[in-house]
């Protein structure tokens, strides 16, 4: 018998433990609540661990615009080593006996704050010659990457010891924590890999709002109970001004037509109609005319932040 899927909306914050790839924790979590559709805003690697937003339903129509949204992380840095994918699951491919000071990485810090140039690492899943850069590395091919600029806003040291380090940095997107860690380490004079990462926030999402997934994977747990955790599909919406609707309007605007409100928000606007239902995104021109631009409808109960 076919499998009947439930069109649920909404967001969930997933604490994504280490050792499982983003896209199943993805399927194992719209297996759980039975969703139709389901997509996440930015993959972790397997080792990492941390937030990871799931968007079910209407929700995906935004969760796009978290791939563009700065990211923040605690990284574990170990001195010393060098290893072909950058962290712990790879082969040593480099070793020596330089022990780094505190002092020493606190005073490069500066050098990679800011705009900085990055080579993506060959275990990544950057596409070129319409192959996966990963795909050539485990055949043990190399191939020439070209260096691509990102930025890192911020970068502080935690703790130190045992020749290793966890820092705080907040990044752009496309930032790899891996070659940071691996350029500061050759900076030293030494080699780097990370053996620990955490995602502690995307954009204005943090961790600490964040569902551990084996809360969501205990079988005692019913699936409205797992629902019941979902925010709703205007999460990913809060850094935009909202403006409220009356039936007519939102009738008009479900329609494509323009409102010639007069309203004083320029720019995109999260609409709602008439029971705080969300309509959608709207774009307001410089004559206060909202205009439709990412419009839903809801099918299941809504659950507005």
């Amino acid at each position: 018998m076919k499998k009947t899927w439930d069109p649920v909306d909404g967001v969930m914050l997933l604490d994504k433990p280490e050792g499982m790839s983003s896209n199943w924790a993805l399927q194992l979590t719209r297996r759980l609540i039975n969703a139709l559709k389901a997509g996440h805003t930015g993959t972790l690697d397997p080792m990492a661990t941390g937030l990871l937003p799931l968007a079910f339903g209407n929700a995906t129509k935004y969760s796009a615009d978290l791939l563009h949204a700065d990211k923040r992380y605690l990284a574990t840095i170990q001195f010393g080593t060098a290893t072909d994918t950058l962290d712990r699951l790879g082969e040593v491919t480099e070793q020596n006996d330089v022990v780094v000071t505190k002092e020493a990485l606190q005073a490069v810090l500066p050098e990679f704050t800011g705009e900085i140039e990055q080579v993506p690492p060959m275990y990544s899943a950057i596409k070129q010659g319409g192959k996966n850069l990963y795909d050539l590395a485990r055949k043990g091919i190399e191939v020439e990457r070209k260096a691509r600029k990102v930025t890192v806003h911020s970068i502080e040291i935690v703790s130190f010891g045992d020749n290793s380090a966890v820092i705080d940095v907040c990044v752009s997107k496309g930032t790899y924590i891996r070659v940071l860690a691996d350029d500061i380490g050759r900076r030293l004079g030494t080699f780097a890999h990370l053996t620990a990462l955490r995602r502690t926030q995307v954009g204005d999402l943090k961790i600490e709002d964040a569902v551990p997934f084996a809360w969501v994977d205990d079988k005692t747990k019913t699936v409205e109970e797992r629902r019941a955790l979902l925010k709703g599909a205007d999460f990913l919406l809060q850094s935009l001004p909202a403006i409220e609707l009356d039936a007519v309007c939102r009738d008009r605007l479900r329609n494509g037509q323009r409102l010639p409100l007069k309203s004083e928000i320029r720019g995109q606007a999260r609409a709602y109609g008439p029971g705080r239902q969300l309509l959608g995104v709207v774009t307001v021109d410089e004559r206060g005319t909202l205009h439709p631009y990412r419009m839903i409808t809801f099918t299941t109960t809504e659950n507005p932040s």
